[in-house]
């Protein structure tokens, strides 16, 4: 069967991002699943960290018509902007929707999460603004604008998906336009290097979430093939039949050798992983083949 889609399964350390606070106290989303609260970092954070770090959203430009939207029109489309190969709704005059050729899933932590709560505050400008003002910062507070706040923070290893649909990219059925190949392969390619260099900042801390395991390839299936078989446990990477099964399909793994994983030799034993790099300079050739580009 032809291959129709890119798909890749990652676990990767990164922190979660932020719900809804309460008052001065932030709270990072969580999911509740298998009767315990896990941390995430949900898929609309990761979808646009992806788009900005790629590059994809470099031709960007919106429009406000009652809520703010991405620019959509004959000449501007899913063909001829890389903004808009995420997906747009466009309600200005006619009303044109078109689908993301990008998927991805929640990144859901590995570990049930344990609250670490963090106290801040802004206590070093409070006190330079009440000695510049001739005030006790003990006796007026308020008055000198000290401010404390805390917040939750998580960063632990976590799993998320990325599926592309290769055979919608570059094409926009609205107005019956379509990039070249190269144009696509370019579009695939830059989603792909972001991801192996992915990096998120959240509440001020800069954080490294590249892979530290990675496994997919091109795929008949239009799905996150590996979404349900790659699990960690206590830092254990499980070993399943199931994965083994799969992998053994035409696919390949990539390993960062860094000790995240307790197992790590077990991991190389049996699955003979490439490195991180390798694996996704071996994913950019199949998808520059893919679309007949040298």
């Amino acid at each position: 069967m032809k291959k129709k889609a890119l798909t890749v399964t990652v676990v990767a350390n990164m922190t979660s991002n932020y719900s809804e606070g309460l008052g001065n106290i932030a709270s990072v989303q969580k999911v509740f699943k298998n009767r315990k609260v896990y941390t995430v970092r949900s898929r609309e954070s990761l979808k646009n960290a992806i788009m900005v770090q790629s590059g994809m959203y470099d031709d960007l430009q919106t429009e406000v018509d009652g809520a703010t939207q991405k620019l959509v029109n004959s000449e501007l489309n899913a063909a001829t902007c890389r903004a808009l190969e995420g997906g747009y709704m466009s309600t200005k005059g006619t009303t044109y929707v078109r689908k993301s050729s990008i998927y991805l899933t929640d990144a859901i932590a590995c570990e049930s999460f344990v609250s670490e709560t963090r106290f801040h505050n802004n206590l070093y400008l409070a006190s330079n603004y009440a000695k510049a003002q001739g005030k006790n910062i003990q006796n007026d507070a308020d008055g000198v604008g000290l401010m404390p706040y805390q917040y939750e923070y998580d960063k632990s290893l976590k799993v998320y998906s990325l599926t592309i649909d290769l055979e919608m990219v570059g094409k926009d059925e609205n107005f019956g336009a379509e990039a070249s190949a190269e144009e696509k392969a370019e579009r695939v390619n830059a989603i792909l290097r972001a991801v192996e260099t992915l990096s998120l900042v959240v509440k001020g801390n800069l954080d490294n979430a590249e892979p530290v395991f990675v496994v997919g390839g091109l795929s008949e299936r239009k799905t996150h093939y590996f979404e349900n078989v790659v699990h960690v446990e206590e830092d254990r990477l499980l070993m399943t039949d199931d994965l083994q099964a799969k992998i053994g399909e035409g696919y390949r793994t990539g390993l960062l050798k860094s000790r995240v994983f307790l197992n790590e030799d077990e991991v190389e034993e049996t699955l003979h992983p490439l490195s991180v790099s390798a694996f996704f300079d071996a994913l950019a050739d199949d998808v520059k083949k893919y679309y007949g580009v040298d």
